[in-house]
Formats: structure tokens, C-alpha cells, sequence
């Protein structure tokens, strides 16, 4: 090769290296340390530029329909939070009432107990007259017992009498009146079955 091309050569390539050494790399140096600052100030470079007019042809101007989608989104959610909420308020009104309804049954349970532990104390106190009245008959004499229980309810006496000692039973039919004392042990055969 010629030496006058590969001093053409050398010198073409010397002055783009110059340009970028000189210009082009303290440029791109400028403004990256630009942005940087900007950032750090809280200005959004990219915003300011796309209101220049001649920026804004150049750039995309996708923060817009970013900004329309996202309002859509914002607003759908807000919908679906409003209907979530109507359906929590919806529940939490039937939960008041069931909560309502246990405690109107709770307090039919108690008062059902208690008129059940009336009914047992009743029953007890009833056992105990029973036995007292049944003990009564005991003590008296079969001449005594005879005439009061044959004007007793028959139920009443068959009860008496089933549940009074066989001795004495036997001597208090016997002071009745045989068709009487027939009847009453037929009521107390009939009672045993």
C-alpha cells in the first residue's frame, strides 16, 4: 500500500476518534449525570419531555392509555370491593340474626330446664306424699283402711293397694265387702300385668 492512503487512513480515523473522545462521550457523560440529578430531585424527566411538542412525536405516548387503563382497572376494582362489602354487610346481618335466634333458643332450653326441675322436684315431692300415704294405710288398722279406700277412686285405691305389704293386703280385703274386694283385686291383677 501507498503510504499518502494509509496516512488518509490514519488521519480519517484519528478525527473520528477525536469526535468520539471528545464530543460524543463527555456528551452521553453529561447527560447521564443529568438524569441522575433529576431523579434525585423528584422531576420525571420522560414526563417533562413528552409536553415538549417535538419530544412527543418522537417518544411513545403509551402513559396515556397506561393512565386510561389503569383508572378502568382502578374503577372495576372499586365496584368489586363495593359489592364484596354488600356482601359482608348481607352476612353479617343474617349472622345477627341466627346469633339472635340461638340466643332467643338458648333461653327456651333454660327455661324448659327449669320447669323440668320443677316437674322432678314435683314428682319427688309427689313420691314422697305417696309413701307417706301408703305408710298411713299401713299404720291403720284393716277395719280402718277398708271403708276409706272403697270410697276412693278406683284407680286411686288399686294404686294404694299395690304398693302396700302383701299381709296387710290380705287383711284389708278381707274387712270389705266381697263383690268390692273382688272388683279391686281384678283392678290390681289386671294392674300387675
Amino acid at each position: 500500500m501507498p503510504k499518502g492512503l494509509e496516512g488518509k487512513e490514519t488521519e480519517s480515523g484519528s478525527r473520528l476518534q477525536w469526535i468520539v473522545f471528545v464530543i460524543f462521550i463527555p456528551l452521553l457523560f453529561a447527560i447521564t449525570i443529568a438524569l441522575i440529578v433529576m431523579t434525585v430531585a423528584g422531576i420525571n424527566v420522560f414526563e417533562k419531555a413528552q409536553s415538549i411538542p417535538i419530544v412527543a412525536k418522537v417518544l411513545p405516548s403509551d402513559h396515556k392509555q397506561e393512565q386510561e387503563q389503569l383508572q378502568s382497572r382502578i374503577t372495576s376494582l372499586q365496584a368489586s370491593i363495593e359489592d364484596k362489602e354488600s356482601t359482608i354487610s348481607q352476612l353479617q346481618n343474617e349472622m345477627d340474626a341466627s346469633q339472635e335466634e340461638n340466643e332467643k333458643l338458648q333461653a327456651t332450653i333454660d327455661q324448659q330446664k327449669l320447669e323440668m326441675e320443677e316437674l322432678r322436684q314435683i314428682g319427688e315431692e309427689n313420691k314422697r306424699a305417696f309413701k307417706e300415704v301408703v305408710s298411713t294405710f299401713e299404720s291403720m288398722s284393716a277395719k280402718s283402711a277398708a271403708p276409706v279406700l272403697l270410697k276412693m277412686e278406683s284407680q286411686d285405691a288399686v294404686k294404694i293397694l299395690s304398693n302396700i305389704k302383701p299381709d296387710q293386703l290380705a287383711d284389708i280385703l278381707e274387712k270389705m265387702p266381697p263383690e268390692d274386694a273382688a272388683r279391686l283385686t281384678g283392678l290390681l291383677s289386671a294392674d300387675d300385668q
